[in-house]
């Protein structure tokens, strides 16, 4: 452990708690999630780049970490803040404990801190930029770290792959090429398992490339960052309109949604947990779903563009999914795949296999 460390928020705010994890300085975002259990899933999660973490959840570590969790082996997450950290997990599965792991990609975290204070912070005053830094740093200069920072724009140029590569499954009888936003490993497993064979592309692969491995379906991956960032993304699908099944998870409903004409807006704090509950039209029914985004689709931007919504948040009535029929094109603003989270939404895959076999 690592003493007396801090949180600089940008409205002069501080809290001074216990260092774990990484010693370096980190300015980052600060957002918050209310998931009670997952937070290795939460860490690995490549959606988290550039953010700091708050679990609302105040016992965190206690089961350890394990070698099959992980959503990616590139932790990008800024920071991990908590209000108590496990070192001793408990659990048979476990390989090392949450502060040696953070200790090891020196990725700070920060604990022993009024966790519910400073969600109830974010959730008045919205996400803000913040520094984790020594408890010695004074506020003014912490702050102006904090304005001397730039933003960074290249969240999913980082965290994309490099080059395509292949996940397999025995028996296959659907194609699927997914674009690499920043995916979560559960979603590939989640082809898998629904006998899709994957071949995974980087984010600026064009559609020209993409057509030409043939695919039954094309499905574009949660990511971190704001949509507009990755024009490249938003032209590809363009492209891709009606050619094949198109398939949007949360960065990539967001990106299919601008490639049909409509805007997105930045939430006051984004949708970050599992326990979101969200209503689908065509059925009535209410799943409890997992989310993690800052961005949402404005729903009066649809008209026009040949999208309708099929999904709404039952919270706060934000657009949780859409439908190009036409073009055999849906998108969910949540984790059909959850991990962390409920498994309501898994079905969502079938509604992709359906089109693909009509294809």
């Amino acid at each position: 452990m690592t003493e007396n460390r801090k949180l600089i928020l940008d409205d002069g705010s501080e809290y001074v708690g216990t260092g774990f994890g990484g010693a370096k300085d980190a300015v980052c975002e600060i957002v918050f999630n209310t998931s009670m259990a997952g937070y290795q899933e939460i860490i690995s999660d490549p959606s988290y780049t550039n953010q700091a973490v708050v679990m609302t959840y105040p016992l965190i570590g206690n089961y350890g970490i394990t070698e099959e969790d992980f959503e990616s082996r590139m932790l990008s997450i800024s920071a991990l803040i908590v209000r108590d950290i496990s070192e001793n997990p408990s659990n048979f599965r476990s390989v090392r404990s949450l502060p040696e792991l953070l200790e090891e990609r020196d990725i700070p975290g920060l604990g022993g801190i009024d966790t519910r204070k400073l969600v109830r912070s974010i959730r008045d005053l919205g996400s803000r930029r913040a520094l984790i830094t020594s408890a010695k740093t004074p506020l003014e200069k912490g702050l102006s770290i904090i304005r001397q920072t730039p933003v960074p724009h290249d969240a999913v140029k980082r965290c994309s792959c490099v080059k395509k590569w292949y996940s397999r499954t025995s028996h296959p009888r659907h194609h699927v090429v997914a674009i690499d936003c920043g995916m979560k490993s559960n979603i590939l497993r989640m082809l898998n398992q629904n006998k899709c064979n994957v071949t995974i592309v980087p984010y600026n692969t064009d559609s020209k490339e993409i057509l030409s491995l043939y695919p039954d379906g094309v499905l574009i991956s949660n990511g971190p960052g704001d949509p507009m960032d990755v024009p490249e993304v938003v032209c590809t699908l363009q492209e891709l309109h009606g050619k094949v099944p198109l398939f949007g998870i949360c960065l990539g409903h967001q990106l299919l949604a601008l490639s049909y004409g409509a805007k997105t807006y930045k939430l006051k704090f984004g949708h970050r947990g599992g326990n979101h509950p969200v209503v689908e039209f065509r059925t009535g029914k209410i799943e409890i779903t997992s989310q993690n985004h800052s961005y949402a689709v404005a729903e009066d931007s649809l008209p026009g563009t040949g999208l309708s919504v099929s999904h709404r948040n039952v919270l706060d009535g934000t657009v949780e999914g859409l439908r190009a029929e036409a073009d055999r094109a849906f998108s969910v603003q949540y984790h059909p795949e959850s991990a962390p989270g409920p498994c309501d939404s898994a079905g969502l895959f079938a509604q992709f296999i359906e089109w693909m076999r009509e294809g």
